[in-house]
């Protein structure tokens, strides 16, 4: 069997990099690189982990996470349930 594809993950403001399987989830692939990336629930409800996506994609675990219509329009993502499809670059507010 072979290794699912592995993406590289940038995170701003901080300019920081780490490497996530096509298998998990971007916010699990963070807390093992010992990225700085807020979390609380895990699930796709609390909205903690809210960030923008500025480029590449991304594919959910579950139907219908925490945003609305319009935030997703608005490249709003949660990392917590979102895994990713290619390199991708998020952006939390300071």
């Amino acid at each position: 069997m072979s290794e699912p594809p592995r993406f590289r993950v940038t995170l701003l403001p901080h300019a920081e990099h780490f490497e996530a399987r096509a298998d998990e989830s971007l916010l699990k692939a963070g807390l093992r690189a010992m990225a700085p990336m807020r979390s609380s629930c895990r699930n796709g409800t609390c909205r903690t982990c809210l960030c923008r996506l500025d480029s590449g994609e991304i594919a959910y675990e579950i139907k219908w996470p925490g945003l609305t219509r319009e935030e997703k329009a608005e490249g709003l993502v949660l990392p917590c349930v979102a895994r990713p499809l290619s390199d991708v670059v998020l952006r939390y507010e300071t």
